[in-house]
């Protein structure tokens, strides 16, 4: 989705102080519309009968939400004044500045940049438009490029605490069309992530209507590929969302978790000092929030077990050596406690700041924190007790096992257990990340009494549900886009429908996927026209891979255009295949909603294909391609996903459809 334009200028023909008429219609469709347009940028100026009756709820929604606010400063037009002075105290940046023929002399914007386009006959100046558009267009790009440099809005330059407000909260309610759209795009959103369609997540983060929602899809985005434990997908996912909002906490936080994994990874350019780095600058911007602390207390506890934690070593060994890094150990409980501190009913740092001061005790015969240990255990057992959230009675239920493992003995830590585990509802990972910590108190040889009971009544509960890795993963992903055959009057011809042709793709075809040794284990996604697609599913079929089509419109539609349009036969061709397949189809619009009317649904498909495939995994991802090496009859085509593959992983096996 582009980025959204909003313009804060006249309309129609309109005096200077001097007199001299300027048309500004014309500016703005000779001018300001193709330059923002060439800037890659959505425009949108409001029609002449709602200024004239003063600011309407949608142009204070305009002014809050665009992404960029361009405002034509060639006249003392009041309600342009107006309207730029709203976008100043709402947002901090995102707006460019034009006069035509002058330069306003305006005390506020005395030192603003601004650019100035020629004028001649009441319009742009034919001699000097297209450097004129050539300008205005370099000049939206930098503003988008250098979105968090320098604040432009002089309310925010001059008072440096003063923070943009949250676009949800300030939601107009008589803007319904701008929220419907809003909500049906979140409920697609909703639905995807709750299916485990990553792929699809990512298309429609790329589909927000503004910078806003984009922010917050990409941020979504990012988190639901961190449960999958796709780190590195998820990092760039997050990025993206922290570049439009970089105070966003949850992204913050987000970012830091896929860090702190890829470092305990061991993935190069990760380190638990960088992960640590960062959650110290996130604190810094909120220093009372109390999960961003016990965040950083994980990334400290995790450099203390990393310590002493090894294989090969004995569990004598391991607990001297836990006692030896004593340092690191404390760092982590000061980093728990501390957000306990902040913020006493967060009963998970409060926990785990417990756990440790019992630990350090156990293993250093230190007794710095016994007094807090017996005040802090009633606060956390209180906090948890008085959890709001029925969504949290699983965790304040097993914080109370927790508690009961410190202090209490085998038959109070069983009975404690069983009621968390009894508000589980089937997550496997909650239940292993308690089993977890109870392994690690187990391998120090803590309180062998409790930490036994407790890990049997976690073992007994996982045996009952399945790993969700357990359900099937593909080894290898395969990719596949190629040219359709040719209609019968294409000329020059590319891929001609030729018996001796189509013989020779197939084989190709078949060779590559004995090359990657493609077989049953493996997924295999692509469209399923006629040609390329239709001969790669036959080849997958035969070696057993498991097939789903993706397709960009109905599959009805998408038979009329992309299969029969060639022949009865392609038809029955793709019956007889459809036949075997063992996975559902998923068309565009069913599932993604309707396309942008400013996207190209072929491309559009090329990127869920693309974002699926990579959903299961970079590393796993193999593309071939049938193609002739040039660019295809419109958008969306093979040269587009060759593009966007080799971008992004560079893995690409490429079937010269000219040396058929």
């Amino acid at each position: 989705m582009k980025p959204h334009a909003f313009l804060a200028m006249p309309f129609g023909v309109k005096k200077d102080s001097q007199g001299n008429e300027l048309d500004f219609n014309r500016v703005y469709c000779e001018l300001i519309r193709p330059a923002l347009e060439t800037a890659g940028l959505e425009v949108f100026r409001a029609d002449e009968e709602q200024r004239a009756g003063g600011i309407l709820p949608d142009m204070f929604q305009e002014l809050l939400m665009a992404d960029l606010v361009v405002a034509d400063l060639t006249i003392d037009n009041p309600n342009v004044w107006y309207e730029l002075g709203v976008r100043h105290a709402l947002r901090a940046r995102g707006v460019v500045l034009i006069c035509g023929g002058r330069v306003t002399t305006a005390f506020d914007l005395y030192t603003d940049l601004k650019l100035r386009y020629s004028i001649k006959d009441r319009g742009p100046d034919p001699s000097t438009i297209e450097q004129d558009r050539a300008s205005l267009t370099s000049m939206v790009k930098a503003t988008m490029e250098s979105w968090h440099g320098r604040k432009v809005s002089p309310v925010y330059h001059l008072m440096p605490n003063l923070r943009e407000p949250d676009w949800k909260s300030l939601r107009i309610g008589d803007v319904l069309e701008f929220w419907a759209q809003h909500e049906a795009w979140e409920t697609r959103m909703v639905l995807a992530r709750k299916a485990g369609h990553i792929g699809d997540v990512l298309v429609l983060a790329e589909e927000a209507p503004i910078a806003a929602f984009r922010a917050e899809a990409w941020i979504k985005a990012g988190e639901a590929l961190r449960k999958a434990e796709h780190f590195n997908l998820g990092l760039e996912q997050l990025e993206k969302g922290l570049a439009i909002e970089p105070d966003n906490l949850r992204g913050l936080r987000e970012k830091g978790i896929c860090l702190q994994r890829l470092a305990l990874a061991g993935k190069s350019g990760h380190s638990l000092a960088g992960t640590r780095a960062h959650f110290r600058t996130a604190l810094d911007s909120f220093p009372n929030d109390p999960e961003t602390w016990a965040l950083l207390g994980r990334v400290d506890k995790d450099a203390w077990v990393a310590s002493w934690r090894q294989a090969e070593r004995t569990p004598g060994q391991m607990r001297e050596d836990a006692a030896y890094e004593d340092a690191l150990l404390r760092a982590a409980i000061e980093s728990y406690a501390t957000g306990y501190r902040r913020n006493p009913a967060h009963y998970y740092s409060g926990i785990n700041a417990l756990t440790l001061m019992h630990l350090y005790r156990y293993l250093t015969n230190d007794l710095r924190y016994e007094k807090e240990t017996v005040s802090m255990a009633g606060a956390v057992r209180f906090a948890a007790e008085c959890e709001p959230d029925n969504s949290q009675a699983f965790w304040s239920k097993a914080t109370r096992g927790d508690l009961e493992v410190l202090m209490g003995n085998a038959e109070t830590v069983r009975a404690a257990y069983k009621e968390a585990i009894a508000k589980n509802d089937y997550d496997w990972f909650a239940l292993n990340s308690c089993r977890a910590q109870l392994q690690l108190l187990q391998d120090l040889g803590f309180r062998p009494e409790t930490v036994d009971a407790g890990l049997a009544t976690f073992n007994r509960a996982l045996q009952h549900l399945k790993k969700p890795e357990d359900n099937w993963q593909p080894r290898k992903v395969f990719l596949f886009s190629g040219h359709m055959v040719d209609a019968p009057d294409r000329q020059p011809p590319r891929f001609p429908n030729k018996q001796e042709k189509l013989d020779a793709a197939a084989q190709r075809i078949a060779d590559a996927l004995t090359q990657f040794d493609a077989g049953p284990d493996d997924l295999a996604l692509t469209q399923g026209a006629c040609g390329g697609d239709l001969l790669f599913t036959e080849a997958c079929q035969q070696r057993g891979v498991n097939v789903q089509w993706l397709q960009p419109f109905s599959e009805p539609q998408f038979i009329e255009k992309s299969v029969a349009s060639r022949g009865e036969s392609w038809r029955a061709r793709y019956l007889a295949v459809k036949a075997k397949l063992t996975r559902a189809i998923r068309s565009a619009p069913e599932e993604l909603g309707i396309p942008p009317k400013s996207t190209d649904p072929y491309q559009r498909c090329n990127l869920w294909l693309l974002y699926t495939a990579l959903s299961y995994g970079i590393s796993k991802v193999q593309f071939i391609c049938l193609w002739n090496g040039e660019g295809g009859d419109g958008p969306g085509g093979t040269a587009h996903m060759y593009e966007e593959v080799k971008r992004r992983t560079g893995q690409v096996a490429w079937i010269d459809s000219r040396t058929l």
